[in-house]
């Protein structure tokens, strides 16, 4: 199983991708879409490297998990960086960069 099949599976179901660019690679989720996208990657242990909200259109910050001084799988930087934008600014839309261990997916 590819990484992105995986994602769409297991993490992205039955979430709503608002992503209107001509990059369908990158979903973007609504503030509480992404928190379900955030308790998944958890629950399988993902890698998240970023997290680049936008508003209206445009980056709003970039947030990763070197500012945090975490490993990406760390949970901790995640919930952190989520919880600090979301205090910094309404109506954000979310997405990450996520990296699914190989050993993930070979057990799928």
């Amino acid at each position: 199983m590819k990484q992105t099949e995986f994602l769409e599976k297991n993490i992205f179901i039955d979430l709503k991708n608002i992503n209107d660019s001509s990059d369908e690679s990158i979903h973007y989720f609504s503030e509480s879409d992404f928190a379900t996208v955030l308790k998944k990657a958890e629950h399988f242990g993902l890698s998240i490297y970023k997290i680049e909200p936008l508003l209206e259109g445009e980056v709003f910050d970039v947030s990763s998990h070197d500012d945090y001084k975490k490993k990406a799988t760390d949970p901790k930087w995640y919930t952190k960086a989520f919880s600090d934008l979301k205090k910094r600014q309404e109506g954000l839309v979310y997405s990450a960069t996520y990296k699914v261990s190989k050993k993930l997916l070979e057990r799928e």
